[in-house]
């Protein structure tokens, strides 16, 4: 087979899966409460793969989905967050924090914003498009995501999302909001997770 042809084969393929991403925010079709969440190799800091139903397993979860290191307002929420990381721990949660940045710009992002959970990696953006929490991205933001990707993202962006998630997988509790200047506070958090808890 020519390698014109193996090139034009993987386009193919690409445009079909990004053919399958809505072109707005307020047009996704996210994973629901009750549905489990897809097991999808992801990058840690030092570039190695993980299994995210692996790790989903050690602990119930608070997994949230961020545009990248680039972004202010994720920056300002991935702190926030951070601050009530011990009260997350104390309930019995870990934070799972997710974006379409390259291990290099996690390292970044969690050395400037002084995190102590862990930042992974989904550059390619399979776990977002399966998560249905994936958009077209504007043109405008072509060079940048290439950039903190290390050219892997194909184009697509994250509406900003925080699942609550069982060892299991399955979805507790969801915010998503098609607007990224809008997060879940940290406050309203501990909130749902301490409902959570009493639940169980």
């Amino acid at each position: 087979m020519k390698i014109t042809t193996i090139i034009w084969i993987l386009g193919f393929i690409l445009s079909e899966g990004i053919a399958q991403v809505p072109a707005d925010p307020e047009d996704i079709s996210p994973l629901l409460i009750s549905e489990k969440i897809p097991d999808i190799s992801l990058q840690t800091l030092q570039g190695e793969s993980i299994s995210l139903a692996g790790k989903l397993g050690e602990k119930r979860s608070v997994l949230l989905f961020y545009r990248g290191g680039w972004c202010p307002y994720c920056n300002a929420h991935l702190s926030a967050v951070g601050e009530v990381e011990e009260d997350i721990l104390a309930l019995g949660y870990q934070v799972i924090a997710i974006s379409p940045d390259s291990p290099g710009k996690l390292r970044t992002t969690a050395e400037k914003e002084k995190l102590k959970y862990t930042l992974y990696s989904d550059a390619s953006g399979d776990l977002m498009m399966a998560m249905g929490i994936a958009f077209k991205a504007p043109d405008r933001y072509e060079k940048r995501l290439a950039n903190y990707s290390d050219a892997q993202n194909p184009g697509i962006l994250p509406v900003p999302s925080l699942f609550v998630v069982e060892t299991d997988g399955t979805i507790l509790f969801e915010y998503i909001n098609p607007d990224y200047k809008q997060r879940i506070s940290a406050e309203m958090l501990i909130s749902v997770l301490k409902n959570l808890s009493e639940e169980k």
